[in-house]
C-alpha cells in the first residue's frame, strides 16, 4: 500500500441554498488500500464522495490528484482523471448486452471513424476473465442480479482505467454471499494496486474490509483510524458519541402467557422439527449462521412458505395459515429481511405504504378510501415513529434505509397485530436509525407485542432478547434464558450441527 495519497481533498465545504453539508473536511485515498468512509445518514458521506467523482462542485477547499490541484466539470473529466463513483443503484442499460454496458460512451478511440466491436468484445471477455466473473461480453443486462450489475460497473471503470473506485453502500441490496463475492473483488483490485473508497452502515462488513477508517458526523470530520485500532464500540462512539451497549438498553417488562407456539414444523431441505414459542411482552431472539433456516422458519408462521408438517397455535388455539392474509386475521404481522424486495412499493408514495394492508379500515361502506382517516393515521404514526420525510406524498424510494425501515414497521403497527416477527429489522441503516429501532421494539414490548426477533448482529440478540433459540442447519441446537446468554455459547451452538452434518 502506498503511502502517498492518489486524491487529496483538503478543507473541502459544500452547502445546498445556504445549509452546510460538509465543512472543513480533509480525506485521502492511497493507492492499494480500501479507505472507509462512515457515519449516521445526512453526515455527509455521499456528498464528499459526489465532489470527489465530479457530481457536485466544493463551495470551498481544494481537491488536488497527484499533488495538482484539479476542478472536475462533471463526472466524465474526474472518469478522464481515474476516479470511477459507483453508486447504490446500478447504473446500467437494461436493454444492452454487458459489453455495450461496459464501453458506452468510449467506443471509439481517438479518430477512429468507426466501432470495431469484434475488438471490444475480446476486450470485455479478456476483462471479465481477469476479475473472474461469470458473465461474458454478449449476455444481455436485464434478468442480471443487482451484484452482477456492480461488476459490470467495476468492470467498466477498469476499462477506463480507473486509479481510484468509490462505491456508495454496495453492498445494501446484496445477499451474504453476494457480499463476500464482492469482498473477494476489492482484494484483488487492492493486489492491482487501485484505491477504494468504501461507504457503508454495516460496521462488521467495514471492519472486515477497511484498512483505513474515516468518521463524518452531522459535515464535519471527527476523525480516522487504522483498522487495528478499530472495534464497533469505538466506531460507534465517533459516530454519535455513544458505545455500541449504550444504544440498547433493554427494560424490564412483565412476561405474559404464550400466544404463539410452533409444534414440530418441518420443510424438507430447509427445516426439521422446529419447536418454539413467544410470550406477551417477550423479545425472543433467533440467533445462527447464514442459511441456518431462520427466515424460513419465520415465512412459514406468517404464511407465505408454509411448512410441510406441523403445526401452530395462536392464543392457544391451533391455526391453518397457508398464506399471509390468514396470519395476518390472526393478529400476525411480519417485517421481512428485505424491504426493497418485499417489504415496500418503492415507487409509490410514503402514505400508499404505510396504509395498504389496512385497506379495509380506512375505506368507506362504498370502497372509497377516506382521505382525512388515511392522512390523519399517517401523520400519527410518521411523528411516533420520528419519519423524517418531505410530506407523506414523498415516494418512499426518495427515504434513507433507517426511515425505509420506520415505514415498513409503520405499515404493521397500523394492522394493530399482537404478535410481530421481525427479520433482520436494522439490516443496512445507520447507527442512529438503529437507536430508534431498538427504542421501538422495547416499547412494543412494554404494550404487550409478542416479538420474535431474527438478527445476524450478536449484540443485538444479546442485548434485546428475554430469551434466545439458536438454529444451524435447520435445527434447533439451542435455547437460552436472558441470564444465561453469552456470545460463546450461542456461536457454538450455531456451529455444532453444522461441524456435525459435515462429519458424517
Amino acid at each position: 500500500m502506498s503511502t502517498q495519497p492518489i486524491v487529496q481533498a483538503k478543507k473541502i465545504s459544500k452547502t445546498f441554498s445556504g445549509v452546510y453539508v460538509l465543512r472543513d473536511v480533509d480525506f485521502d485515498i492511497c493507492a492499494g488500500e480500501v479507505h472507509a468512509l462512515i457515519g449516521e445518514n445526512g453526515a455527509g458521506k455521499t456528498t464528499l464522495v459526489k465532489i470527489i467523482g465530479g457530481v457536485h462542485t466544493p463551495s470551498g477547499g481544494q481537491l488536488l490528484i497527484d499533488d495538482h490541484p484539479v476542478q472536475f466539470k462533471n463526472p466524465h473529466s474526474a472518469r478522464q482523471a481515474g476516479i470511477a463513483l459507483i453508486h447504490q443503484e446500478p447504473l446500467t442499460f437494461q436493454d444492452l448486452n454487458v459489453t455495450e454496458n461496459l464501453y458506452l460512451g468510449h467506443t471509439r478511440g481517438r479518430g477512429t471513424p468507426v466501432i470495431n466491436w469484434n475488438q471490444l468484445y475480446r476486450q470485455s471477455d479478456a476483462l471479465l476473465e481477469s476479475l473472474d466473473v461469470r458473465m461474458r461480453s454478449r449476455d444481455p443486462v436485464r434478468g442480471m442480479t443487482i451484484a452482477d450489475q456492480q461488476m459490470i460497473e467495476i468492470a467498466c471503470a477498469l476499462s477506463q482505467n480507473a486509479k481510484v473506485i468509490i462505491m456508495d453502500e454496495p453492498t445494501a441490496a446484496l445477499s451474504h454471499g453476494e457480499v463476500a463475492t464482492l469482498f473477494e473483488m476489492i482484494r484483488k483490485l487492492k493486489q492491482q494496486g487501485k484505491a477504494i473508497v468504501f461507504i457503508g452502515h454495516r460496521l462488521d462488513e467495514i471492519l472486515e474490509i477497511a484498512d483505513r477508517i474515516t468518521v463524518l458526523r452531522d459535515g464535519n470530520l471527527v476523525g480516522e483510524c487504522p483498522r487495528e485500532d478499530a472495534d464497533q464500540d469505538k466506531l460507534v462512539h465517533m459516530m454519535i458519541n455513544r458505545t455500541f451497549k449504550e444504544l440498547i438498553v433493554k427494560e424490564t417488562v412483565p412476561i405474559g402467557d404464550v400466544v404463539l407456539e410452533a409444534k414440530s414444523l418441518s420443510y424438507p431441505g430447509q427445516y426439521a422439527d422446529i419447536t418454539l414459542n413467544v410470550r406477551k411482552g417477550e423479545i425472543v431472539g433467533m440467533a445462527g449462521l447464514v442459511g441456518a433456516g431462520r427466515s424460513e422458519v419465520a415465512s412459514a408462521i406468517f404464511g407465505t412458505q408454509p411448512a410441510f408438517t406441523g403445526d401452530i397455535y395462536v392464543k392457544g388455539k391451533k391455526a391453518a395459515i397457508r398464506n399471509p392474509l390468514q396470519a395476518m386475521k390472526l393478529g400476525i404481522s411480519m417485517v421481512s429481511e428485505d424491504r426493497a424486495r418485499t417489504g415496500l412499493v418503492a415507487p409509490f408514495s410514503i402514505k400508499f405504504n404505510m396504509t395498504f394492508a389496512i385497506l379495509g379500515r380506512i375505506a368507506s361502506r362504498f370502497g372509497f378510501i377516506q382521505s382525512r382517516k388515511e392522512a390523519d393515521l399517517v401523520k400519527q404514526y410518521a411523528k411516533y415513529l420520528n419519519v423524517r420525510m418531505r410530506d407523506s406524498n414523498q415516494a418512499v424510494r426518495e427515504l434513507s434505509g433507517g426511515n425505509q425501515q420506520k415505514v415498513v414497521i409503520a405499515k404493521w403497527l397500523l394492522t394493530e397485530s399482537d404478535i410481530l416477527i421481525l427479520d433482520e429489522p436494522t439490516r443496512g441503516i445507520d447507527v442512529g436509525a438503529k437507536a430508534e429501532v431498538y427504542k421501538l421494539i422495547n416499547e412494543l414490548a412494554k404494550q404487550g407485542k409478542a416479538i420474535l426477533m431474527i438478527s445476524s448482529e450478536l449484540p443485538e440478540i444479546l442485548q434485546l432478547s428475554d430469551r434466545v433459540y439458536v438454529m444451524c442447519d435447520g435445527h434447533i441446537t439451542a435455547e437460552f434464558n436472558r441470564g444465561e446468554l453469552d456470545s460463546k455459547k450461542i456461536m457454538m451452538a450455531a456451529s455444532t450441527a453444522r461441524k456435525r452434518s459435515m462429519a458424517k
